[in-house]
């Protein structure tokens, strides 16, 4: 067959649907065609590719690796062409659906306040905004873009800093009336301290005594897999909690929360990125509307690069 008469964005369009309806049958419905229409255009897709997408059951559709590799880019590929052509008409402004997966805290305390003044700028953009403070998969969320915080490991995708925070070991003036002030590392000994039980979970909180780095056992009752969760029982006085500076700063500012050990803490900064599948260069214009965006704002906020004020001991 000659390559002109392939109609390969059909075919993405129908693999892709197929991917995202979860079923041959949905991806007929959606396009106005018949399934078995749909089932051999995917067909077509994978021998000309010489590579099986799909594995097909009764049950469920399942990607293969080389699907998921194919899935992410026909993503990219259609809505680059839908972009190419709306520009056209409308004068190329960002218009689409954007994806962003980030955790609970980042997402209650800093992104979702901007989105008011994001929607006003971008009449034509719509968000997708889940929050979770487990480290997910792009390709397998269907998440355009991430926000991750500390060293990035070395992967394949692409990262735009956002900022940077510092940790820093709260309690509620009630807790700490009851229990007392730790003022040095081994008084933690005494105290409930609040932890994350997701499977990345730093097992100590690190201090520093004498210019040598410490780290103290954290023990406790209570454990939650999200920060904002820890955020709220340590103002209700359960205990004490390690967060990040941001996500606390407007209870200590308020007096809802105490920052203790400070002559202790080492201030080490924790980089933030927003991280994404792609190119900078062939970004959608949807997508890099939204990094642009975070970027500027975020630029301006004291919480993410001022240096952190030495409270109470």
């Amino acid at each position: 067959m000659a390559r002109t008469e392939i109609n390969r964005s059909g075919e993405m369009e129908a693999f892709v649907r197929v991917v995202d309806r979860g079923g041959f049958s949905a991806a007929a419905r959606a396009l106005g065609m018949t399934p078995s229409a749909i089932s051999k255009l995917v067909g077509r897709l994978e021998a000309r590719l010489g590579a099986q997408l799909v594995h097909r059951s009764t049950r469920k559709l399942q990607l293969t690796a080389e699907g998921q590799q194919f899935y992410e880019a026909s993503r990219r590929v259609l809505a680059d062409m839908d972009e190419a052509e709306h520009g056209v008409a409308t004068g190329a402004a960002p218009r689409g659906r954007v994806s962003i997966n980030t955790s609970t805290s980042f997402g209650s305390q800093v992104l979702l306040p901007l989105l008011p003044r994001f929607l006003e700028q971008y009449p034509q953009l719509a968000l997708d905004v889940a929050l979770t403070d487990r480290v997910v998969d792009l390709i397998d969320e269907r998440a355009d873009i991430a926000v991750r915080w500390g060293p990035l490991p070395s992967s394949a995708l692409v990262a735009r800093r956002l900022g940077e925070t510092t940790q820093v070991i709260v309690g509620s003036p009630g807790y700490l009336a009851r229990q007392g002030l730790p003022r040095k590392p081994e008084d933690l000994r005494a105290h409930q301290q609040l932890d994350f039980s997701y499977r990345r979970r730093v097992p100590d909180w690190p201090l520093r005594v004498g210019g040598k780095a410490v780290d103290v056992p954290v023990q406790g009752r209570l454990r939650s897999s999200d920060g904002e969760a820890l955020r709220q029982m340590a103002v209700a006085g359960l205990g004490l909690a390690r967060l990040s500076r941001y996500h606390v700063q407007a209870d200590l500012d308020a007096g809802r929360l105490v920052a203790v050990l400070e002559k202790y803490n080492p201030m080490e900064t924790e980089p933030i990125h927003a991280v994404y599948l792609g190119k900078p260069g062939s970004l959608p214009a949807r997508v890099r509307a939204v990094l642009d965006f975070l970027v500027e704002q975020l630029a301006r906020d004291a919480r993410l690069s001022r240096p952190p004020s030495r409270m109470r001991p």
